[in-house]
């Protein structure tokens, strides 16, 4: 039985008098174990990484006026400017029913033109200004940290209120200074802030945070937009690919203002589900690398227990012929060798890892100290049910690589043992 004191007792003093061969086959498995806990760890923190970069939204598609046509379409002549127009939104809403949510945007001093010249007080900057709707922070990775974000009122009444970067309030307002409630003078015209947002991109040289927002409608009638639109966010409904929604869209508004289905560069595009879809592919392969090297890591630790155990059985021929010769059983003979086989590796891989786990917090909070990430990589973890699975299988792998030395222990013939030199 497992709990046979007295076999356990035997377990010890055999380890006792081979330390130099019991460490290295623990160090073995230890290591094993170490360095898959590390290896998935690191790739989960690579992961999470990479995937805060992503917009809060990631099957968002963009779709903007792009160029003039290029190919003459029934019966319009080649060179038009296309153009987004107010009322191409409701026809889309309309006619593409697996268009979710519709967002217009227009801006100042973004894909054209200069910056806003924005005055508080006796502080001044030139910022550009990007419309907005309610809904839309994470599209633009913002998380608010002062007051609020834009609502529907703000849209729907044209309210003169901004959001304004963190950047932009570090530079406008002193240290310490509210910013909510104060009010900006933007080209001429006063604007209340009502909240202050910080950026959520990985990005380094990002520069969101030194953006004004404010509702699109609001902007279109105080900058004399009100004739066109410069792009708009598309969100599929739920369960549908934004490649097919952004196909869909481009298709139609192409029959709408009569461009040639083959006349590509009209309107220009760009579908964050698919560079999503790639990253995740990428991942997927650091799994299956990540469990390719987590069989072999095992398949080794149970080769090295399997031929510890060979030398064992080899060191004890005469001991196991003893012992046979006493009484005992060939299934007593394969329960010492097995049960010295699962403890050497369950305590090893257990040591290894906790050993791993402990480095990956260790290194987390170095992250945390740092400002919580190290470029693309973020909050290294492992998931325990894979580690602790992992550990299970390798016992397993120990047990059956144990079989064989204890099958071979079991078939001792006693005579010839106890002559056994």
């Amino acid at each position: 039985m497992i709990i046979d004191t007295q076999k356990w007792q035997e377990i010890f003093i055999t380890l006792r008098q081979h330390k130099l061969r019991t460490g290295l086959t623990a160090f073995g498995v230890f290591w094993g174990i170490f360095m898959l806990t590390v290896l998935l760890g690191a790739g989960k923190g690579l992961e999470n990484g990479v995937m805060e970069g992503f917009r809060g939204v990631p099957n968002a598609v963009w779709i903007w006026s792009q160029g003039r046509t290029q190919v003459p379409y029934q019966g319009m002549p080649i060179g038009r400017q296309i153009i987004l127009r107010p009322d191409d939104f409701p026809a889309i809403r309309d006619n593409i029913p697996t268009v979710d949510r519709l967002y217009p945007q227009n801006s100042v001093g973004i894909w054209g033109g200069s910056p806003a010249y924005t005055v508080y007080e006796q502080n001044s900057g030139s910022f550009s200004v990007q419309g907005a709707m309610a809904g839309m922070a994470g599209i633009f990775r913002q998380r608010v940290v002062e007051g609020r974000y834009l609502n529907t009122l703000d849209d729907r009444e044209r309210r003169k209120v901004v959001i304004i970067g963190q950047r932009v309030k570090d530079q406008l307002f002193a240290p310490g200074e509210a910013a909510v409630g104060q009010y900006l003078t933007i080209d001429g015209i006063s604007f209340q802030v009502v909240g202050v947002y910080a950026s959520t991109s990985t990005e380094p040289d990002s520069s969101e945070e030194e953006r004004i927002y404010m509702p699109n409608d609001t902007l279109r009638q105080t900058f004399n937009q009100t004739a066109w639109i410069g792009s708009m966010v598309v969100i599929p409904k739920p369960g549908v690919h934004a490649a097919n929604v952004e196909q869909q869209v481009k298709s139609f508004l192409h029959e709408r203002k009569q461009v040639a289905p083959d006349d590509v560069g009209v309107l220009g595009s760009f579908n964050l589900q698919t560079e999503f879809d790639k990253i995740n592919g990428l991942f997927t392969g650091i799994q299956v690398f990540s469990w390719f090297v987590a069989i072999g890591t095992i398949m080794a630790g149970a080769l090295g227990v399997g031929n510890i155990m060979l030398i064992v059985v080899r060191e004890r021929t005469r001991e196991i012929g003893l012992r046979k010769a006493l009484g005992a059983t060939p299934t007593s003979i394969v329960a010492m060798i097995v049960q010295e086989s699962i403890f050497i590796t369950a305590v090893a891989g257990y040591t290894g890892l906790v050993a791993g786990v402990l480095l990956l917090e260790g290194v987390n909070a170095l992250l945390a100290a740092s400002g919580g990430r190290a470029g693309m990589f973020s909050n290294p973890e492992v998931d325990f049910t894979t580690a602790l699975m992992a550990l299970a299988v390798l016992i397993v792998s120990g047990v059956i690589a144990a079989l064989l030395p204890a099958a071979k222990a079991a078939s001792v013939n006693p005579i010839a043992a106890l002559q056994d030199e």
